[in-house]
């Protein structure tokens, strides 16, 4: 593909200013994500984390940063399943002084973990109330006789999003004994499709968000206990991926291209060692389409942007930024910070994670 127009400078401080906005609170129209609550922060703190913001922004003080870490902490929450962190304060049954022990309908949730503790990174917190013997049971507990995993102790849907968190977690924690890591592989292998993506469960229809999670997750496995992917497989894949390019990329087979997916499709090709297929310059001028006027990046041009396709595309330069080659007023502009594409933080929270979950008191 040829980018033949000038590439304008990614508006990062207006990018900045929608992140705050949002993290300090949104419209009415984002009430349905109040039940993933902890989500919206992560997109938002991982949005300004990749603008290298959280420390250096003027409009952010020492306390907001400590409010946001004492909020976070708030939503852990442990009973006989486990300690994991809830979705918000709207899902707690009581207001009561035992906020923190799990009942039957306010359990810990596993994507709400895994964004919580990544949260927690990247504002710098030691991690030295975390609950590591808690969140092992909390994994254990969440586990299906299938190899799949539930977001919540033994309910709720079960797919490749939750094994690639609670590989994340495993991960991070340098301990797997607590899970059958071969029935997990196991179920994200029958997710694979014909076309060579992944479905979110076995027998649906791939797509990028849920072939990136099935990647992540199987390379993690991969580098502990050996390669899950036969090199047939693996040429599938990235096939199935680089046709999903179309200037940005597309989610699935004839859908129209996303923002989002430019981070779900092109990490996936990065993990799979294929990143140089990716046109970096096409992707770079479907993103810059996408941004909103006012700060944010939208799913497509013309769209009111959020937290999670800024997030996103903000990922997706990190990994493929503009050539040197394109003409840009301001190359400077679209460089990110390196991302540590398989935990999907920037590096160095990433590694801030793995050092403050290894501690072992």
């Amino acid at each position: 593909m040829q980018v033949d127009s000038v590439l304008p400078p990614l508006a990062r401080n207006r990018h900045a200013s929608h992140l705050l906005r949002c993290l300090r609170g949104v419209s009415g129209d984002f009430v349905e994500a109040d039940s993933s609550r902890m989500t919206l922060a992560f997109y938002c703190l991982s949005g300004l984390d990749a603008l290298d913001l959280v420390r250096k922004m003027p409009q952010i003080s020492d306390e907001e940063r400590n409010q946001w870490i004492s909020w976070i902490w708030q939503q852990e929450i442990s009973g006989e399943f486990g300690t994991g962190f809830r979705p918000g304060p709207s899902m707690e049954v009581t207001n009561s002084e035992s906020h923190k022990s799990a009942t039957t309908y306010d359990q810990p949730h596993l994507i709400m973990t895994y964004t919580a503790i990544l949260s927690l990174s990247i504002l710098e917190d030691g991690l030295s109330r975390l609950d590591r013997p808690g969140i092992v049971t909390f994994l254990r507990s969440t586990q299906l006789p299938d190899g799949s995993f539930t977001p919540t102790p033994g309910w709720g849907e079960s797919d490749v999003r939750l094994v690639y968190c609670a590989f994340v977690l495993c991960f991070l924690l340098d301990d797997w004994s607590h899970i059958d890591v071969e029935k997990a592989v196991d179920f994200v292998r029958r997710c694979r499709t014909y076309e060579g993506g992944f479905g979110q469960t076995p027998g649906q229809e791939a797509q990028g968000g849920t072939t990136y999670c099935s990647i992540a997750a199987l390379n993690l496995v991969a580098n502990i206990f050996g390669e899950t992917m036969a090199p047939d497989e693996r040429e599938e894949t990235v096939r199935w991926l680089i046709q999903r390019q179309t200037g940005g990329f597309q989610g699935r087979t004839e859908k129209e291209q996303d923002a989002c997916y430019s981070f779900w499709c092109g990490a996936a090709l990065q993990i799979l060692g294929a990143g140089d297929l990716v046109d970096a310059d096409a992707n770079a001028e479907f993103l810059n389409r996408c941004q909103f006027k006012f700060g944010g990046i939208a799913k497509i041009p013309e769209e009111r942007p959020d937290p999670f396709h800024t997030y996103l595309s903000l990922a997706s330069l990190s990994i493929y930024p503009p050539s040197k080659d394109i003409k840009s007023e301001e190359p400077a502009s679209w460089v990110i910070g390196r991302l540590h594409t398989t935990i999907n933080a920037q590096a160095k929270t990433a590694q801030w994670a793995i050092d403050s979950m290894r501690q072992r008191t």
